[in-house]
């Protein structure tokens, strides 16, 4: 246990706590669609009137939601891995390998997080909005960049763990 405290201690600790609120957010949002979908369906089966705009809701939501599960994905090593290179490979070949993706994965993370912050710009400046409920779009970019901002605090971290692993002495 003493390098589970260790490990959520300091910045590196309150990241991974912000982080995995961050991702209990996305599921909170992915539960409030299911529910208004739940909600459409009924009242539209039950009294002819579903909820207008309820896939405008359901597309920012699950846009949002997923964005919100990256950094925990990137985290905590869920994201898709190739576990035909790593099944047989040496714990320096699995180290080399994550610190690649690492790589890859903090470049990914500050393109789209440069990327989306030119959208939000874009979309605040030519003001669009969703057809039915008239939901400004930009307003989606904003947990979107969050989620994008944390993505790349979580690669920094994955990057760091695999390049401490590469640098450790071996033991044995």
């Amino acid at each position: 246990m003493a390098g589970v405290e260790k490990t959520m201690a300091g910045p590196s600790g309150l990241a991974h706590r912000i982080i995995v609120g961050w991702a209990l957010v996305g599921g909170a949002v992915l539960t409030a669609v299911v529910l208004v979908n739940a909600w459409s369906i009924l009242a539209g089966a039950l009294i002819n009137q579903p909820l207008p705009g309820d896939f405008e809701l359901t597309e920012m939501g699950t846009a949002i939601a997923v964005f919100c599960f990256l950094p925990y994905c990137q985290l905590v090593g869920a994201n898709v891995s190739a576990d035909i290179f790593t099944m047989r490979a040496g714990p320096v070949s699995v180290a080399l390998m994550s610190m690649v993706s690492g790589v890859l994965a903090v470049l990914i993370a500050g393109i789209l997080f440069w990327r989306m912050s030119a959208g939000l710009q874009d979309y605040r400046e030519y003001e669009e909005y969703t057809l039915i409920l008239r939901v400004p779009l930009w307003w989606a970019f904003v947990p979107a960049l969050i989620s994008l901002a944390l993505l790349l605090v979580a690669s920094l971290m994955t990057l760091r763990d695999a390049v401490a692993t590469l640098t450790r002495p071996s033991r044995g």
